[in-house]
Order: C-alpha cells, then structure tokens, then sequence
C-alpha cells in the first residue's frame, strides 16, 4: 500500500515536472525542471528495487549531464526576450503533436489491452540467474546479449561529443593563433645586423 502510494506520487510529480521542462520560459528554470525529474526517476527506479541503475543515474545524469546543461545554458548568453510573443505557432504545433502521441498512445494500449490483463508477470531478475547482485546481473546483460547496441551508442555519443565542439569552436580575431603555412614558409637565412 505504502509502495504503491510513493509510486503514485513519485510518477505524478515526475510528469509534472517533465511538462515544467517543456513549458517554462526560463531555461535555467528548465534544466532545473529537469534535474527534478531526473531524481524522481531515480526514487521509482529505487522503489523497483533497482538500486545500482538508481545510483548510475543519479550519478551520471544530475551529477554531470543536468550540471554540464546548466553550465552551457549560463554560458550561453540568451536574451530574456519572447520570440513568439505574437505567434501562437509553437503552442499549436505543440498541441498538434501532443495530440498525435496520445492517439498513438491510445491505439497500442487499446489493441493489446487484453494481452496486458491476461499476461503472468514475473521477476526479471529471477527469470535470468538466482544469487547474483544487480550490478554482475546487468554487466553479464550488457556485455553479452546487448553489447553491439552498448557499441552504438558509445559511437553516437561520440558524433555527439564531436558536434558539440565544432558548433561551439569559434575564431576570434583577438585571440592569437599559429599559421603553420607561415611559420613553414620562412626563410631560414638570419638577418645581418651591422655590429658597431
């Protein structure tokens, strides 16, 4: 019963705050939405009793990620001014695809709802091996069946990574900077100074 309510409450807040990240104006205030969010996920993850994913995700995600958006987002420089003052174009195009995942959403719930009352759940972690801890059961999945997916997604975070600094690579005019062509091209014979 306890469960369940801190379930009802955990997940409630965590919608809540996840609809704050998308609507607040501020984007401080978002990322700080976020980090809300990230740390509900981890209080559900820690009611599934899935206490090393939770750690990980509280440490990866609000300690370096969430921190590393607001860093970014400081440094950024954005004007307080609303774009779309005068448009309604964002909120409608908003509504339009929030209207679309719902029927989405609606249609699989709908067409499997017979399979999900009927199906026998059971625990993940007794189905696979009895007496190892999460974290041996998750590295022993990770590294055998789902080790190409873990591949692709370390590749992806290094497109990723690259991006980022190429978008965020500026030149400035001030700040001086070697000419290779230049400094190859020299002549190597030394000036003759008179000597008085």
């Amino acid at each position: 019963m306890v469960a369940s309510l801190l379930f009802y409450f955990f997940a409630g807040l965590l919608i809540a705050s996840a609809v704050m990240v998308i609507t607040a104006e501020n984007p401080i205030h978002s990322v700080l939405f976020l980090i809300l969010v990230f740390c509900n996920s981890t209080c559900l993850m820690l009611l599934m009793e899935a206490e090393f994913l939770a750690m990980v995700f509280l440490i990866v995600y609000v300690g370096a990620i969430a921190v590393l958006f607001l860093f970014v987002v400081m440094m950024l420089n954005i004007k307080w001014s609303r774009a779309f003052d005068k448009s309604s174009l964002p909120a409608l195009s908003f509504g339009f695809l929030a209207g679309i995942f719902l029927i989405n959403i609606f249609m699989v719930v709908g067409s499997d709802a017979g399979q999900l009352l009927q199906t026998n759940f059971f625990e993940w972690k007794e189905l696979l091996t009895v007496g190892l801890t999460n974290t041996h059961l998750i590295g022993k999945i990770l590294y055998t069946n789902f080790f190409y997916f873990f591949l692709l997604a370390s590749l992806v975070l290094l497109v990723a990574m690259i991006g980022a600094i190429v978008l965020t690579l500026q030149k400035h005019v001030s700040v001086k900077s070697q000419n290779i062509g230049v400094q190859i091209a020299r002549s190597t014979k030394i000036p003759f100074y008179n000597q008085r």
